[in-house]
């Protein structure tokens, strides 16, 4: 068999693989061949992030009519969506698989299609063709989670992928799961007319985030109208007549669509990693802090790789394990600010260490807020629920997290990440400049509340 060979291999070709791919050619001179089983591209700008986002800014845009047009002097009718139409506008902005097969040939790589599994350390088989390689990459991504859920497999449910092929809106829709993706779907379907209930095991919707942010935010989505069931599960599933029935904590739910978005599973199992001994853990493919698996000449970014499931993280590790492949291996993954936003209305953004966690890690906390309605700018827009807040260390005065619920939000926190890495104090926040008016002052509002008073100052 013959056996093609190239400086580096790359399983994928998403958000990592495309970056780790370009740096390894342009700055190194390697050749490169891309593996790709589904889409090329990778998942974020063909059916994640990209397509997603764009329901989201129609949501809102029909959210917008319907609640402000009529009072601001603009006469339109009722707004509806024909979904149809939507996803046709959705598909038009998105670049097709000739296109992107096209662009990764003329960037100069080796561009193979089909599934790869390894043959060993430095061989990976497509089908009939095998390739060998001085480095790999694994950057294969993730999908949807199923859970165990008794009867699920009886029923047709839909999924982060799958919602945006839908013609027609949900009557009713069940959402496993208050993730970015859980929260962000509902909010869509709700303003495009879905009756929304969501089901989340834990105490709070946006696990990982601020306590007092997330509660701001379920109190914004319970405003429009979506039920939000906390501390539980999905106990079964079963058919109801033209429905789907859903036994919640001791009550039955009926509605025509599951949406899953209760977690994600890395793609590792078709890569038989166990040939070559590669260790995986639930969160993905083991690595290190240069991207460095267990097996030498083996390396992970991206979705299928142990950590923050963030597309901009996924450039970012490619970038780590790219340099440590070709360059001096010198630098090291650090998330230590690290910018993320749930892109609902409003926006729910967060940067650096929530209040619970700065005072697990023994921080003297100081925390300082400021309510989004007393901002000008949110008035505009009747907001009723949001917030900022700052999270700092009462002794060194350094910001130590900043948590956003607003519209914006997610341009505020990704904006302050570079000052808080540099030390930014809650002082450095209050004696700042701002625009008005604007979403970001709130920030600044928030800050000068931790001024110390010039009398105690002086003593």
């Amino acid at each position: 068999m013959n056996v093609e060979h190239y400086d580096l291999i790359v399983l994928g070709s998403g958000s990592a693989a495309r970056d780790g791919a370009g740096r390894a050619a342009r700055e190194h001179g390697a050749r490169v061949a891309l593996i790709e089983h589904w889409l090329w591209g990778g998942s974020c700008p063909n059916v994640a992030c990209r397509p997603t986002k764009a329901y989201v800014v129609a949501a809102e845009l029909m959210h917008d009519v319907r609640h402000h047009a009529r009072e601001r002097g603009i006469d339109l009718p009722e707004p509806t969506v024909r979904l149809a139409q939507t996803r046709r506008w959705k598909d038009s902005i998105r670049r097709d698989q000739q296109s992107w097969v096209q662009t990764l040939k003329e960037a100069g790589y080796g561009v193979v299609p089909g599934t790869a599994s390894f043959v060993d350390a430095g061989t990976v088989r497509v089908g009939d063709q095998q390739l060998s390689g001085e480095k790999i990459l694994v950057a294969t991504g993730s999908r949807t989670a199923v859970p165990s859920i008794p009867g699920i497999e009886e029923i047709e449910w839909i999924d982060h992928v799958s919602a945006l092929e839908l013609d027609e809106v949900p009557e009713s829709l069940l959402v496993v799961g208050a993730g970015p993706v859980g929260l962000e779907f509902a909010q869509i379907f709700a303003r495009f007319g879905s009756h929304v209930t969501i089901v989340n095991t834990g105490p709070q919707i946006a696990a990982r985030a601020d306590t007092e942010a997330a509660g701001e935010l379920q109190a914004a989505l319970e405003e429009e109208g979506i039920e939000v069931v906390l501390n539980s599960s999905v106990d079964s599933f079963t058919h109801s007549r033209d429905a789907i029935a859903a036994s919640i904590g001791g009550r039955t739910v009926d509605v025509s669509h599951v949406l899953l978005a209760s977690g994600r599973l890395p793609n590792v199992e078709e890569l038989e990693p166990h040939r070559i001994g590669l260790e995986v853990g639930r969160g993905g493919v083991t690595v290190d802090d240069r991207q460095r698996t267990n097996v030498d000449g083996v390396w992970a970014a991206g979705d299928v790789a142990a950590g923050p499931m963030l597309t901009p993280i996924a450039q970012y590790q490619a970038r780590i394990a790219v340099e440590d492949m070709f360059g001096d291996g010198s630098r090291r993954a650090d998330y230590s600010a690290l910018p993320t936003a749930i892109f609902t209305d409003p926006e729910l953004g967060d940067v650096g260490l929530t209040e619970a966690e700065a005072a697990q890690q023994g921080h003297d906390v100081g925390v300082v807020k400021h309510p989004l309605p007393y901002v000008t700018r949110a008035q505009y827009m009747g907001a009723k629920h949001g917030l900022y807040k700052i999270v700092f260390d009462r002794a060194t005065r350094r910001v130590l997290g900043v948590h956003v619920v607003s519209r914006a939000a997610s341009d505020i926190v990704g904006s302050i990440t570079p000052a808080l890495k540099l030390g930014l104090t809650v002082d450095d926040l209050a004696s700042m400049h701002h625009v008005y008016p604007s979403y970001s002052e709130g920030l600044k509002a928030a800050a000068e509340k931790a001024l110390i008073p010039t009398s105690e100052a002086k003593s």
